[in-house]
């Protein structure tokens, strides 16, 4: 789950420890203490803080019980980065008992602050029903709010509405637009339709190699989707050439949850030597590795960042 605010962290954690000239872990416990006192007194930004301290077990136990107690403290207060995390534990089940209900409520609170990450949120939950009555207009509106503000995953949501012309009257030109623009972000999914797209001829002029550049973009990403594409291009030499190892092991990466793609390495299987078979293994656990090492940068970028 991303939650929100780590920018704030270090502004405020930063002030505590100027001028301090203890060990290390003396420096922490001394800020540890000093932000709690703060979050004690009712400073908002320190309860907001403290949570995320729990949350993600920096200089203290992890406790989700604790993350959402002052998580909740915060966001009464109106910060709207605590609001969002609060209604993601209700939409999780972390530190409370899972209610779409109050997700959506808290939800809300940040979306109509602007914030972006809450908005989008919103949007999901109208989308499909969840603590709100389903309302394909009101989740197209929510989806835009936090698509203008840059929010890739709002901006495939978005391209989604103007595809089906849910909520909104249906525009392949707009839904592609948005599309690119949250591919163009990294979003993996998006990727993987703007791939479809080129791959398919339908909406776009058919190119085999763009099509194999956004699966391959979305594959690295570990989407399954776009790897079995892309083992599919592979297997075709339809934008790449053609290479039954590549193929083999981008299957072998999307059986995991892939019935197609389980389906592709029997079939593939039959057709491979007992050699070719051990080196395309060899290249997925390799590619498994490079997909990763790349979400574990993306999760510290994150957390630097202010998730």
């Amino acid at each position: 789950m991303d939650l929100a605010g780590r920018p704030w962290i270090v502004v405020l954690l930063i002030g505590l420890l100027a001028g301090c000239s203890d060990s290390p872990d003396e420096k922490l416990r001394s800020e540890f203490a000093a932000l709690e006192a703060k979050a004690e007194q009712g400073v908002a930004i320190a309860q907001f803080n403290l949570g995320l301290l729990y949350y993600h077990g920096e200089g203290v136990q992890p406790s989700f019980v604790k993350a959402e107690f002052w998580f909740r403290k915060a966001a009464e207060q109106g910060i709207p980065q605590a609001e969002f995390n609060l209604g993601s534990f209700y939409h999780q089940g972390i530190g409370v008992l899972k209610n779409e209900e109050m997700a959506a409520t808290w939800y809300r609170k940040a979306a109509e602050k602007g914030f972006a990450q809450a908005q989008n949120n919103l949007g999901f939950c109208y989308e499909y029903g969840l603590g709100v009555t389903k309302d394909h207009e009101q989740a197209f509106y929510w989806y835009r709010m936090a698509a203008e503000q840059g929010l890739a995953e709002a901006q495939n949501s978005l391209a989604n509405c103007y595809g089906k012309g849910q909520g909104v009257t249906k525009d392949l030109a707009l839904a592609l637009s948005w599309c690119r623009k949250a591919a163009e972000q990294g979003d993996a999914m998006a990727q993987n339709q703007l791939g479809q797209c080129y791959s398919s001829g339908k909406d776009l002029p058919k190119d085999d190699a763009l099509a194999a550049f956004w699966f391959r973009k979305a594959a690295e990403q570990g989407d399954e989707r776009a790897q079995y594409n892309l083992g599919i291009s592979y297997y075709n030499g339809e934008g790449v050439a053609k290479d039954m190892i590549e193929a083999y092991a981008y299957l072998n990466l999307a059986s995991a949850s892939d019935e197609f793609a389980k389906e592709g390495l029997v079939f593939l299987e039959k057709k491979l030597s007992t050699k070719e078979i051990a080196a395309g293994q060899k290249r997925a656990r390799e590619l498994q590795k490079a997909v990763e090492a790349r979400k574990d940068a993306a999760k510290k970028k994150n957390r630097e960042r202010g998730g």
